[in-house]
């Protein structure tokens, strides 16, 4: 896969490496000529440009790029890089970097976002999910369909503790996508028995405030579910 990343600060070069570990082909934008630390990150393309320029983006060869993450710390930079490159280059994948939460109303596909990534909501999202037995905590919502993964650590007095997975009655709006038990994923199998502190992955396509309520009240007992204030954050599965 080629990947450009716009943004060649930190977050941007531990983006790269991370991809070139995983044997990706990298190229990094950025148009300080302190951020040109080619020796960290050795192994990828380098490129002392203005990734908000035409020029540049065509130097980069963004029409044979697979993904583009816009990763600096100018979010109307990041909002140009995400649309130039889904306007301009029809590439397949873009991922954003929010740095100002007040802003990650503006990262849609209106602005050729296909992933935006705020920091600050993601750590909300960990930190509750972290500190709530027994409470449904939605971790991200996948941005192309609109249906939202969410978390649940069984208390012992949760009202499926004990049951097979395939005597739970599971609403249609809801998938069970994965069991972590300790440090161990599972997937889930109908012969499966729940835990208590059995952590739930869980897919839903429906945000209603009565669905997710029932959906708390299945696993938890709790009569509402927990999210991050604000926006929720809003990803997409690789």
């Amino acid at each position: 896969m080629r990947v450009v990343i716009a943004g060649a600060g930190s977050v941007g070069r531990s983006i790269a490496r991370e991809l070139l570990n995983h044997g990706h082909d990298v190229t990094l934008i950025d148009k300080e000529p302190g951020a040109m630390r080619v020796s960290s990150v050795a192994e990828a393309e380098w490129l002392l440009a203005d990734a908000c320029e035409i020029s540049t983006l065509d130097d980069a060869r963004l029409d044979t790029c697979d993904v583009v993450v816009a990763a600096t710390g100018d979010d109307k930079a990041n909002l140009v890089v995400s649309f130039l490159a889904k306007t301009e280059y029809a590439v397949p994948r873009t991922v954003a970097r929010v740095n100002n939460p007040k802003n990650e109303w503006m990262f849609d596909d209106a602005w050729g976002v296909d992933v935006p990534v705020s920091t600050p909501r993601i750590m909300t999202s960990l930190v509750e999910e972290a500190v709530s037995v027994g409470d449904l905590v939605r971790i991200f919502t996948f941005h192309q369909s609109g249906a939202s993964m969410y978390e649940i650590t069984l208390a012992a007095d949760a009202p499926v503790v004990g049951m097979q997975v395939s005597a739970v009655e599971w609403p249609a709006h809801a998938v069970l996508a994965a069991i972590i038990r300790g440090d161990r994923p599972i997937p889930p199998s109908p012969d499966d028995t729940l835990e208590s502190g059995d952590e739930l992955l869980l897919i839903s396509s429906s945000d209603d405030p009565a669905d997710l309520a029932g959906l708390q009240e299945l696993l938890g007992g709790s009569p509402a579910p927990t999210s991050p204030t604000g926006p929720e954050p809003t990803a997409e599965a690789p």
